[in-house]
């Protein structure tokens, strides 16, 4: 997928060579010329990098920089005429990820671009994969490819055991009565009754449990249900 470009300078001329250039890398390009037109943009879209002027009509590129850090983590690279090192660390404690100096070489700019696009895709990565990794003691459940993991050993799981355990797992300290369970895992048209979900228990604990008589994972609230605690 080609990185969406928001190109932000009240200077045209400046502007549509930065676009021509990046247009040429294959990038989408997007064009404001102050800063109040940028901000409505960067509502409205996430861009993968925003190169944005520090020195703008209507919103000046601190200020914007600062709003668009309300609402998103989206990459914004300062561009400054100024070689003052405050104006420089201004910007980076209004939220800039980088900033670069004019007058500049267009080598430069997609070469940071492309740099931190590549850091902010890694860092997006590993935040995909923690959301769908369930870590508890020594057993790893990735709810992506349903796999189950205890002490480094796969542990082949029925779907309907993977999916009981996921419910306990990611909601610690809930206590789900039999009937909840079969209604959740199984559904409310399963012709079954409660015992299923007893039986899956048993093998669940089995399968999972170092001591299936003393679970550590599937807990058992008499007279009530099941549910897991942290």
């Amino acid at each position: 997928m080609a990185n969406r470009v928001l190109v932000v300078d009240d200077e045209k001329l400046i502007v549509k060579g930065l676009r021509f250039s990046l247009e040429q890398d294959g990038m989408e390009v997007d064009c404001a010329y102050d800063g109040g037109e940028a901000l409505e943009m960067a509502k409205k879209k996430d861009y993968d990098v925003v190169l944005l002027d520090l020195m703008l009509p209507v919103m000046n590129g601190l200020e914007v920089c600062r709003e668009i850090r309300e609402f998103s983590d989206m990459p914004i690279i300062m561009l400054t005429a100024k070689s003052d090192d405050m104006d420089k660390i201004m910007g980076l404690e209004y939220g800039a990820d980088d900033y670069i100096t004019k007058p500049f070489n267009i080598l430069e700019v997609k070469a940071r671009i492309k740099a931190i696009t590549r850091r902010n895709s890694r860092r997006k990565d590993k935040e995909e994969e923690k959301s769908h990794r369930v870590v508890v003691r020594d057993l790893e459940m990735d709810t992506e490819s349903r796999r189950v993991f205890v002490s480094g050993k796969e542990i082949n799981l029925t779907a309907k055991e993977f999916d009981l355990l996921e419910l306990l797992l990611t909601n610690p300290g809930k206590v789900y009565s039999r009937e909840q369970l079969l209604n959740i895992v199984w559904g409310f048209e399963y012709p079954g009754d409660v015992r299923t979900v007893d039986v899956h228990v048993r093998r669940l604990r089995e399968k999972i449990e170092a001591n299936p008589s003393d679970p550590h994972y599937v807990y058992t609230k008499w007279g009530v249900g099941y549910f897991y605690k942290n």
